[in-house]
């Protein structure tokens, strides 16, 4: 693993790929590049369905509250109205966050590595090479994207926060980069699972990947169960 300041950029000597900090090796190629859906990681990594419903809560109270202190349904519509303003900016301001936070992320998948170019303020690139991968798993999201998180082997690790939101959630002991909210999420997981196996045993498998609501491995010799 290592990251764009520590990149050994003297072994790029093919054509520049974009998105990418310098030039691939020959030998390797790029197999599939993309960004996280701006509104599935809104909803997802910046928690926007629990935002709406908290401030639904707030303003149903309020309504609530004006009915109990004696007011009349006029009364408790204008206060419900006064919070209105407030969780729009709230549930904006954060949608803006996941805007900026998709459009300054992108994933490539070489058949060598995975890339993740990452940062809203400071872009940084992880390079985590398949050596260091000991499976991978796919969660299909219900808007039809999907999340692929990537489990180390022993010994490998990066920090959460360095990651976040590209991190598998509440897995700080063994952090898990994660491909997410990216389209097409069965066909990326297939092709992985692919060149995971080429890569390390010389062979391609067919994989067949089941959507799932939860994270699930995927099926392939080269991508062992990671605990989900």
């Amino acid at each position: 693993m290592s990251s764009h300041s520590d990149a050994h950029h003297d072994d790029f000597n093919s054509v520049p790929v974009r998105e990418l900090p310098g030039r691939l090796p020959e030998g390797e190629r790029v197999l599939w590049q993309g960004a996280p859906m701006w509104k599935s990681l809104f909803w997802r990594a910046y928690y926007g369905r629990l935002m709406a419903i908290y401030f639904s809560i707030l303003i149903a109270s309020r309504g609530i509250s004006v009915l109990a202190s004696g007011g009349d349904l006029a009364a408790a519509a204008i206060g419900m109205l006064w919070l209105a303003p407030l969780a729009i900016a709230g549930m904006g301001l954060m949608a803006g966050v996941a805007w900026f936070s998709a459009r300054a992320s992108y994933y490539t998948i070489t058949n060598k590595r995975v890339v993740m170019r990452i940062g809203v303020v400071l872009e940084i690139t992880f390079n985590f090479p398949f050596t260091v991968i000991e499976s991978a798993g796919l969660r299909m999201n219900g808007e039809g994207t999907g999340d692929l998180p990537l489990q180390f082997k022993a010994g490998e690790n990066i920090a959460y926060l360095h990651l976040w939101p590209h991190a598998r959630p509440w897995q700080f002991k063994r952090t898990q980069p994660m491909l997410r909210s990216v389209a097409e999420p069965q066909k990326v997981a297939r092709l992985l699972a692919d060149a995971l196996a080429a890569e390390t045993e010389g062979l391609t498998p067919k994989v067949a990947i089941k959507s799932t609501p939860r994270h699930a491995p995927a099926p392939s010799s080269a991508m062992s169960a990671a605990g989900y």
